[in-house]
């Protein structure tokens, strides 16, 4: 299989998808005649158009309904927000427009749309360009959310998320851009709400997403050395939620570690650790903890915000503890 970097194999969702649907379309700031902020887009006007490859102006709030008025009248858009800390603007968009239409027309109408783009901090950009807002997105109940770590996810999911006949939320780590790995060729789908199992662990389960799943990857091969066994889901898809890969887990090796990029106050791992210990009390030999990043406004600095990630030192030590 071809080495593709993270935004290469989203590049190849896209014109796969687009080759395959002439009804697919992309619309954002700089998406055209620059390639896209982080070139996810390079090449896809001089090969599809300016009719297709929609630059937008600098307004999330307008090109936003754009979107979801031509998904509501048959069109696939797709939407790339430069960062989804910029989503914000337009969240009454997406929460009351393009995640509500379906249900309060009963049905008469769908909105066949994916919202794209980076999301995530470690890149010192600041606090309002550095927000993990996969939770947020994922207490309304129409969204799918959707948050791969690897390269092929990151085609697979994409190219199930533009089929999706529901709207989709389609979050990429802005650190994972330029990360390689293989990619499979041609007709290439992941199904959207299936959790992976990364690496097979007996002493705890780490549940992770996107950037944190790297982390905690890192973190079970450093652990490895010290005679400690930590198994890695990736659970790729937040809503729906793949509990059952979940349960099996926990049920093998009766410890959790949840690790997530969220802020501590509701995330999405606060779910899990309610469904875990609602329905697996039995199985656990210590309580479920949950590692996220500090509560505090994402820094500037750099070694300021790697510690307030989570980053691997705090994950080992988190493994400790629960073991302990």
């Amino acid at each position: 299989m071809p080495i593709l970097t993270y935004r290469e194999a989203l590049n190849e969702a896209l014109s796969e998808e687009m080759e395959r649907d002439d009804r697919v379309m992309l619309m954002g700031e700089e998406v055209a005649e620059y390639d896209g902020a982080y070139k996810v887009s390079k090449g896809l006007l001089k090969k599809f158009g300016p009719k297709r490859i929609i630059d937008t102006p600098i307004s999330e709030t307008g090109f936003t309904g754009l979107a979801i008025g031509a998904a509501m009248y048959g069109l696939r858009p797709v939407v790339e927000y430069m960062t989804w800390s910029f989503s914000l603007v337009c969240y009454d968009q997406i929460v009351n427009n393009a995640a509500q239409v379906r249900y309060m027309s009963g049905g008469q109408l769908s909105v066949p749309i994916v919202f794209r783009g980076s999301s995530g901090g470690g890149l010192q950009v600041g606090a309002t360009h550095s927000h993990t807002p996969e939770n947020w997105y994922a207490n309304v109940p129409a969204l799918t959310v959707i948050t791969p770590a690897f390269p092929d996810d990151a085609k697979g999911l994409l190219k199930s998320a533009i089929r999706s006949n529901n709207p989709v939320c389609f979050l990429e780590n802005e650190k994972l851009y330029g990360y390689k790995d293989e990619v499979p060729e041609g007709e290439h789908l992941t199904e959207i709400g299936k959790a992976k199992v990364r690496r097979e662990g007996s002493d705890l389960t780490i549940v992770s997403n996107s950037g944190s799943t790297h982390r905690a990857l890192n973190a079970a091969k450093i652990l490895e050395a010290e005679g400690i066994s930590v198994e890695v889901i990736d659970l790729r898809t937040i809503k729906p939620l793949d509990f059952a890969t979940i349960a099996a887990s926990v049920v093998k090796t009766n410890r959790l570690l949840i690790v997530e990029e969220n802020k501590p106050f509701a995330g999405w791992g606060a779910q899990v650790a309610y469904q875990v210990q609602r329905e697996l009390f039995d199985d656990l030999d210590a309580p479920v903890h949950r590692l996220t990043s500090l509560d505090v406004p994402q820094p500037y600095n750099g070694r300021l915000e790697q510690y307030v990630l989570p980053n691997e030192e705090r994950v080992v030590a988190a493994v400790k503890e629960v073991l302990a």
